[in-house]
């Protein structure tokens, strides 16, 4: 596990179409998910210990975003065959689990995480309605993979300010988690 942090936010970028394969067996693009005053692109993954720490936080944020008009999606982009834990069988698992109401997609090539930047799970995304990002930051602090707060997410707060004004918050702490699994 290499803990890695994500840069910083890269305002005003246009978010990349994709077309990837859901566990709901479906092919999915960026216009299939786009929400009308928002868009949440997370990679995240089954096995790492950061996800699994916010996991019911980042479903319980999609739920109420959704309820904004600000949709998720989450992308998995880890290499399934030295980290089996992440295969697509296990993310089908994963996702029902945990009761996820936005698509959790497979991005078998990695093209997807590298033209996006991702460098870990979770690397949170959030564009608002002209798809622009505007938020590259975490979920919330944790320490010793333990939320410390119970209060409202930064990522939530975050995307809610993008919803009112177009524009993410100027100081964001970067998402922290395991480094994407490459290929080798």
């Amino acid at each position: 596990m290499t803990l890695t942090k994500t840069p910083i936010c890269k305002y005003g970028e246009k978010a990349l179409n994709f077309n990837l394969l859901s566990v709901e067996n479906k092919m999915i693009n960026l216009d299939d998910v786009k929400g009308k005053n928002g868009l949440i692109i997370m990679f995240i993954c089954n096995h790492c210990p950061y996800v699994k720490a916010v996991i019911k936080d980042i479903v319980e944020d999609a739920n109420y975003l959704k309820d904004i008009g600000i949709n998720s999606v989450a992308i998995m982009s880890n290499d399934v065959k030295n980290y089996p834990e992440d295969s697509f069988d296990n993310m089908i698992t994963f996702s029902k689990q945990y009761n996820f109401s936005f698509p959790y997609l497979i991005d078998k090539s990695q093209l997807i995480a590298k033209t996006y930047g991702a460098v870990c799970t979770p690397d949170f995304f959030g564009y608002n309605k002209n798809l622009e990002l505007q938020y590259r930051g975490r979920i919330k602090e944790l320490k010793n993979l333990k939320p410390t707060s119970s209060n409202e997410s930064e990522l939530r707060m975050a995307m809610k300010l993008i919803k009112k004004t177009g524009k993410g918050p100027t100081n964001q702490i970067p998402s922290m988690g395991c480094s994407i699994k490459w290929f080798k």
